[in-house]
């Protein structure tokens, strides 16, 4: 049997793995990463470093361990350069390897930033335990520190250097953070809770520069002011690696397209994670890839199964005003619509028929996270 080959070695990829060896343990299965397999929860990086927690200390398994216990082959520290569709072999700077079905859990790359300046290089993201460990080894060094970006990974940056001793600015072009995500009120109280353990905010204003100053950094912003700062931390967002699929020939968007069933324009190709653009949609959670790959593995199995999608919030890691969102669909008619605020925000967004489409809850309201959930769940 040509075996099924998983491109990746993240949560999405092991979890394909994981549940596909409940419902076969035979069918051969091989698992290619660019670096050394081992499974950790990418989503702990951001609040890592106030708990004292190592690059090991995040690493659930060994590589090593995870082949045994799947029944897998893997290959770490193995670069895929081209998927020879015609031929159903993956070239890699290693060789080349053979595959019956392909999965491809690629994940997202930071997005990068155009900025000038004498110091635009030292401009770093965190998107992997190896670029951890690096930003780890420089904290020691630092006291303060610049991010850049005001979304969700950077607002769990903030609250997390913070809480560890250090002094804060976030910058962002957007007039609150977490914008994509929260409506105003929901956004100001976030960035009041953050302001109140430290965080100084840059809001409304992007960076243009960023210069060398002394043994550190100086940003300039659009109004022509400036942050001081140790180290600069780029948290702008992630794009989907889709390289490797669009030159293969694959159809892809924002992500590498995909139906209902995570297959691909090739129909032995399927991707899902960060990388997969699901019937238009690119769903970048923890809970998304788990939906799909239960799904994925039991269309690798032999009963094609199409993923179906409940209601998921959003659990933002900022402890110092604790936060869960289910944003409304995109371009969903309607309104937030405020509904307490004593304990923590309660805010829902409902539509013309006043139904229920999303919701966010903070501070203590996020205790009420599976009521809520369950109760949009039943209305739609």
């Amino acid at each position: 049997m040509k075996p099924i080959v998983i491109i990746g070695a993240g949560l999405a990829g092991y979890s394909v793995a994981r549940e596909f060896r409940k419902l076969d343990r035979e069918h051969p299965l091989v698992l290619i990463a660019a670096d050394d397999a081992d499974f950790y929860t990418k989503p702990m990086l951001s609040n890592a470093f106030a708990s004292g927690k190592t690059p090991a200390a995040l690493v659930g398994t060994p590589a090593a361990r995870m082949a045994a216990q799947l029944g897998l082959v893997s290959h770490a520290r193995t670069r895929v350069t081209a998927i020879d569709r015609g031929r159903g072999v993956l070239v890699t700077d290693r060789g080349e390897l053979e595959y019956g079905r392909l999965v491809c859990a690629l994940g997202a790359e930071p997005v990068s930033l155009r900025l000038t300046g004498s110091a635009a290089e030292e401009v770093r993201a965190v998107n992997s335990l190896s670029d951890y460990a690096h930003w780890r080894s420089r904290l020691e060094h630092a006291r303060t520190v610049a991010i850049i970006g005001a979304g969700l990974i950077g607002c769990e940056f903030a609250n997390d250097l913070a809480l560890a001793g250090y002094r804060v600015s976030v910058i962002d072009p957007s007039p609150h953070p977490l914008a994509s995500l929260l409506p105003p009120a929901a956004g100001c109280r976030l960035q009041e809770a953050l302001a109140g353990i430290g965080i100084d905010w840059r809001l409304g204003i992007g960076v243009g520069a960023v210069d060398r100053h002394g043994a550190g950094v100086r940003l300039i912003l659009g109004d022509a002011t400036a942050v001081e700062a140790d180290l600069v931390l780029s948290a702008v967002g992630l794009r989907p690696s889709i390289g490797l699929a669009t030159a293969a020939g694959l159809a892809t968007g924002r992500g590498v397209q995909v139906d209902a069933r995570l297959r691909s324009t090739d129909p032995h190709i399927f991707a899902l994670g960060d990388c997969a653009e699901i019937d238009g949609e690119v769903r970048n959670y923890v809970a998304p890839i788990m939906h799909a790959a239960r799904a994925l593995a039991r269309t690798l199995a032999g009963s094609d199964t199409a993923v179906a999608f409940p209601p998921m919030p959003v659990i933002v890691k900022t402890p110092c005003e604790p936060l869960v969102v289910l944003p409304a669909p995109r371009a969903a008619p309607g309104r937030w619509l405020v509904e307490a605020e004593d304990g923590g925000l309660k805010m829902v967004f409902r539509d013309a028929a006043e139904r229920m489409l999303g919701f966010v809850l903070t501070g203590a309201r996020v205790s009420e996270r599976n009521v809520m959930t369950q109760g949009l769940a039943l209305a739609a």
